[in-house]
């Protein structure tokens, strides 16, 4: 029995000193005061200026949610325009702390680049978008073609795998920027424009005339999209990582921005942890106990994000899909708080 006692004390002696342990990154970004997120150059739904020249989307809320949880304030997110060509560097030369832009997971990322992704904030798929004059029903059908595509993404590796493996020839246009390629499909400088399907779909609703284009039915990949960081910081990795698990648990929890002060009143002991009702859980990531209830507050939970962004209540109207909450068939997952 006193082995027993002296080694759950050994045990909770190291848990508090390695919790009491900030890295150099966490370390930087709380004393600058400002957390700096590498976002896309512009794709609607996840992140692009509004009409007042401001940053909306799912992958700009998640920003500001990670100001929260660090500082109790949205405004201390630094919103930096990147392109896919640069983004690696940019977290590479600590330019940007956190990329919460559209960025393929992948082994190779992780294993390659002295960066690590966090976890999967939108599940995704690249497909192919014509206008509906070429009277093309599947991609396979477009032997010859020209596509636009983006360098220094999957994207680009992935077409040329998938024509590769269909036995049939196209051509690609590289065109570095997104506002360019959609320019250049537009006027017919190529006869596809390929993408991950929520970008293709973002793409559509900016054209003159969005019902001319069709998306194809073919899925060349999988994309699973989410936040990375510099490997060597668990701390700060584990802060992007529970800030973009605490929003996904809050909406299987029913918890939104409407009725979490209700929600402070639940007897439910994972609400409890979630909200900082039972302290501790901000202890261990080294913020306050309230950081869930805040980032809820003001941004909302997943499902809320989703839906102002991306979903029924947006110009995108994509359904939820793969990335409905478990519950209700997709694969949107919150690890618990606990």
């Amino acid at each position: 029995m006193k082995a027993l006692k002296l080694a759950a004390a050994g045990a909770a002696l190291f848990v508090s000193s390695w919790s009491a342990h900030a890295g150099a990154t966490f370390d930087s970004i709380k004393n600058k005061g400002f957390v700096q997120c590498g976002v896309s150059t512009g794709v609607s739904g996840l992140s692009a200026n509004d009409s007042k020249g401001d940053w909306v989307g799912l992958d700009v809320d998640l920003c500001r949610a990670i100001a929260i949880t660090l500082f109790g304030d949205a405004s201390k997110a630094k919103i930096l325009s990147i392109s896919a060509l640069q983004r690696f560097t940019a977290l590479q030369s600590g330019e940007v702390d956190v990329l919460t832009r559209n960025t393929t997971l992948s082994l190779t990322r992780d294993t390659t680049l002295g960066l690590i992704g966090v976890g999967v904030n939108y599940y995704d798929s690249q497909g192919i978008m014509v206008n509906k004059s070429l009277n093309v029903k599947s991609a396979k059908e477009l032997d010859g073609a020209t596509v636009c595509v983006q360098p220094g993404t999957t994207t680009e590796l992935n077409l040329a795998d998938w024509f590769r493996s269909q036995g049939i020839a196209f051509k690609p246009v590289v065109v570095e920027r997104l506002d360019e390629i959609i320019r250049s499909f537009a006027v017919g400088r190529c006869d596809a424009f390929t993408g991950d399907k929520s970008q293709l779909a973002a793409a559509r609703s900016t054209l003159a005339n969005p019902d001319q284009y069709v998306i194809l039915p073919e899925n060349f990949s999988k994309e699973p999209l989410g936040p990375m960081v510099r490997q060597g910081d668990e701390q700060w990795f584990n802060t992007v990582r529970w800030t973009m698990y605490a929003m996904m648990e809050a909406e299987e929890y029913g918890i939104t921005s409407k009725n979490v002060d209700e929600m402070l009143k639940s007897t439910n002991p994972n609400v409890q942890r979630l909200l900082g009702v039972t302290p501790g859980m901000g202890k261990n990531l080294g913020v306050d106990d309230k950081w869930a209830y805040n980032v809820i507050k003001r941004i909302g939970n997943y499902g809320e994000s989703y839906e102002k962004n991306l979903g029924e209540s947006s110009p995108l109207k994509l359904p939820r899909g793969l990335n409905a909450s478990y519950r209700d068939g997709g694969l949107i997952y919150g690890w618990p708080v606990r």
